[in-house]
C-alpha cells in the first residue's frame, strides 16, 4: 500500500494526543517515560519512550587504499559479539564532529584530516528518540588507542568492500554500522564518477 501524499498532506501534524507523561526511570545515559495517550484512531493506551542524553555517532574510517577498520566488542544487551564501525555517544550540547573525532581516536587511535557527514538517522524510532550521525573519516594518521573503562575492543583492518559484504550477509547487524558502511561506499563511488 504505497500512496504518494497529496500536496495538502501535513507531515507536521501529530495525530497522537498525550493525556499524561511520567518519568519512570533515568540514569546518566537515558530517560524512560510512559505516556498515557489517545492513538490516531481514538483509542486509549500507553506509549513508552526511551530518550537518550547523547547523540549516537558512527565513523567510517577509510584509508587511501580503500581499507576501513571495524571494532569488535561484546554487546551486553544483545548477549553477543558484534563487529561495528567505530562509534559512541556525544553529549547533545557538544559539537557532534568534535565528539566523533574523540570517538575515532579512543577506539582506533586514528585522527583524520578530512571529515564528511554522510548520514543522519534515527536508530529505532518506534521506541526511542535517539538521533545518530555518521561521518566518513579520511586522510588518516595513526596514534594510540584510548578505550573507555567499559570497552574491551578488537580492531580489524579490512577492505571497505569486505565490510559491505559483511553487511549484506548479516555478519554486521548494528543499524548505524549498516547505514554508515552502505552510505560510505555510495559516497566514495560517486566521487569516482
Amino acid at each position: 500500500m504505497s500512496h504518494i501524499p497529496s500536496p495538502d498532506f501535513d507531515e507536521t501534524h501529530n495525530p497522537w494526543q498525550i493525556l499524561s507523561s511520567e518519568l519512570t526511570y533515568q540514569n546518566p545515559w537515558i530517560r524512560v517515560r510512559e505516556d498515557q495517550v489517545i492513538n490516531p484512531k481514538g483509542g486509549r493506551g500507553i506509549y513508552g519512550v526511551v530518550s537518550m542524553k547523547n547523540k549516537a555517532l558512527g565513523i567510517v574510517p577509510v584509508d587511501a587504499e580503500g581499507n576501513t577498520w571495524l571494532v569488535g566488542q561484546y554487546r551486553y544487551p544483545l548477549n553477543e559479539y558484534s563487529w561495528e564501525i567505530p562509534m559512541g555517544g556525544g553529549p547533545v550540547e557538544l559539537d557532534i564532529l568534535e565528539s566523533a573525532q574523540r570517538e575515532l581516536k579512543e577506539e582506533t587511535g586514528f585522527t583524520a584530516r578530512r571529515w564528511t557527514k554522510i548520514a543522519r538517522l534515527h536508530t529505532s524510532n518506534s521506541v526511542t528518540d535517539e538521533e545518530g550521525f555518521v561521518y566518513l573519516a579520511e586522510d588518516l594518521e595513526a596514534g594510540e588507542v584510548e578505550p573507555e573503562e567499559t570497552e574491551e575492543l578488537r580492531l580489524w583492518k579490512l577492505p571497505l568492500s569486505e565490510a559491505v559484504a559483511m553487511v549484506m550477509d548479516d555478519r554486521i547487524t548494528d543499524a548505524i554500522s549498516v547505514a554508515g558502511l552502505l552510505k560510505a561506499e555510495k559516497v566514495l563511488q560517486s566521487r569516482q564518477q
